[in-house]
C-alpha cells in the first residue's frame, strides 16, 4: 500500500488524526481576512466587466507583427475608450472597445485597418448591446437562487437543517473569495466566468456532502454512548475524508490548471481565462470550506442542542473523574460503556485494540 494510502486508512480508524475542530477559530479567522479582503477589492477596485455586460465591440485582426501595447494605443486613439487586447494562438488579435455604436464602431475599425496595414475588410468585427449582457447577468441570478433554495431543502431533508445552513454558508464563502480574486487579479469578467462560477458550485456541494455523510453515520445515536463529543466525531468525519477529498480536489484542479496556465497563458485563450480562473480559484476553495468552514459549524450548531450540550458535560466530567482516579480515559470508557448497546466509533477493548459493536 502507497504511504498516502495507508495514511488514508490509519485517518480512517481513528489512529491518527489532526484536531480540525478543536483549531475551528483559526479557520474562521481565516476565512473572515479573507472574505474582508475580498469585499475591499471589489469595493475599490470592482470588477473589470466584459463588453458582453457594458457594451462595446470586438475587433479581432488576421496575423500582425503588430506588438499588444502598440495596437492598445492606436485602438484607444482611435476610439477615444478605453481599450483591452489579447493576442491570440495564431498571432492575431483580438480588440474589445467599449462603450461603441454601429457608426463609431465602422470608424474605429477604418482607423484599426490603416494603423495595422491590414484590409479593412480582414478585420472581423462584432458588436454587442448592453442589454444582452443584462439580460445573461439576471439569469444568472436566477439561477443561482433557484441552485441555492435546492441545496437546502434537499440538505435539510437528506440530512439537517444545521447543514444545510453551514453548506449555504459554505457555498457563499467559496463565490465570495472567487469573485474577490477576480478583482484583485483585475481578469475580465463575461459569460465564460458566470459559466465557471455557476459550475464550481456543485463541486463545492461534492466534498461538503462527503463529509456530512459520514458524519451523520458517526453520529447516529450518539446520545445512546458516553466516549465521544460531537464535534469529537466530527472531527474524525473530515479525517476519514481527508485523503479522499484531497485526491479529488487535486484530479480536478489538474486539468482546470492546464486550461488556465497552458490554454490562457501560453496558446492565449481568453475565454479559457475566464471559466478556468474561476473552476480553479473555486475547486479549491470548496475544498478548503467542506474541511475548515462547513463541518465546524454544523459542530458548533449541534452542541447547542440541550441533549448534545448534556452529553458534552456528561463525557467531560467522566474524563475528570477517571484522571482524578488516575485511570487512563480508555480504561474508564470500556468499564462505564459494558453495558451500552449502541458504541459510536472504534472502540478500545481491555487488551488495547480497536474494535467496532453496534
Amino acid at each position: 500500500m502507497s504511504k498516502l494510502g495507508d495514511l488514508g486508512a490509519r485517518l480512517h480508524r481513528g489512529e491518527v488524526g489532526y484536531d480540525f475542530i478543536g483549531n475551528r477559530k483559526i479557520w474562521y479567522g481565516l476565512s473572515i481576512l479573507i472574505t474582508i479582503t475580498a469585499i475591499v477589492a471589489l469595493a475599490v477596485r470592482g470588477l473589470n466587466m466584459g463588453i458582453e455586460f457594458q457594451g462595446g465591440a470586438v475587433f479581432t485582426t488576421p496575423k500582425t507583427d503588430v506588438s499588444v501595447s502598440q495596437a492598445q494605443e492606436y485602438a484607444e486613439e482611435a476610439s477615444g475608450h478605453d481599450a483591452i487586447v489579447q493576442q491570440l494562438g495564431n498571432g492575431s488579435l483580438r480588440i474589445q472597445v467599449g462603450g461603441l455604436d454601429t457608426a463609431q464602431s465602422d470608424q474605429v475599425r477604418a482607423e484599426l485597418a490603416e494603423d495595422l496595414k491590414v484590409a479593412e475588410d480582414k478585420i472581423a468585427a462584432e458588436l454587442v448591446g448592453p442589454s444582452w449582457g443584462e439580460q445573461i447577468a439576471n439569469k444568472a441570478w436566477t439561477g443561482l437562487a433557484v441552485f441555492m433554495i435546492l441545496v437546502v431543502i434537499y440538505l435539510a431533508i437528506a440530512f439537517e437543517w444545521r447543514m444545510a445552513v453551514a453548506a449555504l454558508i459554505a457555498l457563499i464563502h467559496d463565490l465570495t473569495i472567487t469573485v474577490g480574486i477576480y478583482s484583485l487579479v483585475g481578469f475580465e469578467v463575461t459569460v465564460g466566468t458566470v459559466i465557471g462560477l455557476l459550475t464550481i458550485l456543485g463541486y463545492s456541494l461534492y466534498d461538503t456532502v462527503v463529509v456530512f455523510d459520514s458524519l451523520k453515520e458517526q453520529t447516529k445515536d450518539i446520545t445512546k454512548q458516553s466516549r465521544f463529543t460531537y464535534s469529537e466525531l466530527a472531527n474524525r468525519s473530515i479525517n476519514g475524508t481527508l485523503v479522499r477529498s484531497i485526491n479529488t480536489t487535486v484530479v480536478a484542479l489538474l486539468p482546470v490548471a492546464g486550461l488556465l496556465f497552458i490554454g490562457g497563458g501560453v496558446l492565449g485563450a481568453g475565454m479559457l481565462n475566464d471559466i478556468s480562473l474561476s473552476l480553479f480559484v473555486g475547486l479549491a476553495a470548496g475544498a478548503y470550506s467542506s474541511i475548515f468552514i462547513a463541518t465546524p459549524l454544523v459542530a458548533d450548531l449541534k452542541e447547542r442542542e440541550p441533549s448534545i450540550k448534556a452529553l458534552k458535560k456528561r463525557i467531560l466530567a467522566k474524563r475528570a473523574s477517571a484522571a482524578a482516579k488516575g485511570e487512563s480515559a480508555d480504561e474508564a470508557d470500556v468499564l462505564s460503556d459494558d453495558a451500552e448497546t449502541a458504541v459510536v466509533g472504534p472502540r478500545v477493548s481491555r487488551r488495547g485494540t480497536q474494535e467496532h459493536r453496534g
